[in-house]
């Protein structure tokens, strides 16, 4: 079984001190074998903002697979953004914007959907939509084949609509048909997994909300998830996604809902 813990947004510049210890207890019992990070890993792209980033994720002791969000692109130094704007994200997560993960059980493909032009929206092109179909077209049959952006390709409220990846409609049509089953995002800070239809076989948007930031939502937690999936050893069994929201009152992140998906093998 692979288990994958989701986290994104946790804006570090915002974070909540007894929600990082609570964030870094869950990793230690549940005991992930990947995590992503998918985006907003800053609030402004400041070097002690990515520093304390990158020595949380040292803290979970596992594999880190992450994307930029557009937090994580300096956005009151026009000059650091316009001649190096990945350079701080770089310096704490490495050179490759779009990693991929590949076990087993597993593949991840990252996308990254931010642009310099951009302040807040994303934005997927040809090429990168091109990329992620021929990996997953190489995938093996037991491999659960996900890809991860920052902004949803799918929302659940009207008022989210805005925010959906720029070119989101072409990417989901050409990575079903090359066998996606499930796409990470972040960005809204709402977490939900919502089924994706009209598609040439069955998919799934996964959305986190933020981790440990002070900016969230109303009437909505902190909150990561936790993918389980035991491949083609029980793939009747199908896919949990575990949301596990922050409880101040417990000063812990708790199980709070269960998603079944049932990722087609064929």
């Amino acid at each position: 079984m692979s288990i994958l813990l989701q986290i994104s947004d946790p804006h570090f510049g915002t974070e909540q001190a007894e929600v990082v210890e609570a964030l870094v207890m869950l990793a230690r019992q549940q005991q992930p074998d990947l995590l992503v990070l998918s985006g907003d890993i800053t609030q402004r792209a400041r070097p002690a903002q990515f520093r304390a980033a990158r020595a949380f994720t040292d803290r979970l002791r596992v594999p880190v697979l992450a994307v930029p969000g557009n937090h994580d692109l300096p956005l009151f130094e026009p000059w650091a953004r316009l001649r190096r704007p990945y350079g701080r994200y770089i310096a704490a997560f490495g050179d490759d914007l779009e990693p991929v993960h590949c076990a087993p059980d597993l593949m991840v493909v990252c996308v990254n959907t931010t642009r310099v032009w951009r302040h807040k929206h994303g934005e997927i092109s040809g090429p990168q939509v091109d990329r992620v179909a021929r990996l997953l077209a190489g995938a093996a049959a037991g491999q659960l084949r996900v890809v991860v952006v920052h902004q949803p390709v799918a929302v659940t409220r009207a008022e989210d609509a805005s925010n959906r990846l720029r070119g989101h409609a072409a990417a989901l049509r050409r990575w079903a048909a090359a066998g996606a089953d499930l796409v990470m995002g972040g960005h809204i800070h709402l977490p939900y997994v919502q089924a994706l239809h009209g598609l040439a076989r069955p998919m799934w948007a996964v959305q986190a909300g933020t981790a440990v930031s002070s900016r969230v939502r109303e009437g909505v937690p902190n909150s990561v998830n936790l993918l389980r999936w035991q491949g083609a050893v029980a793939p009747q069994g199908g896919c949990l996604i575990e949301q596990w929201d922050y409880a101040r009152g417990a000063r812990a992140f708790v199980r709070t809902v269960v998603s079944t998906v049932h990722p087609a093998r064929a």
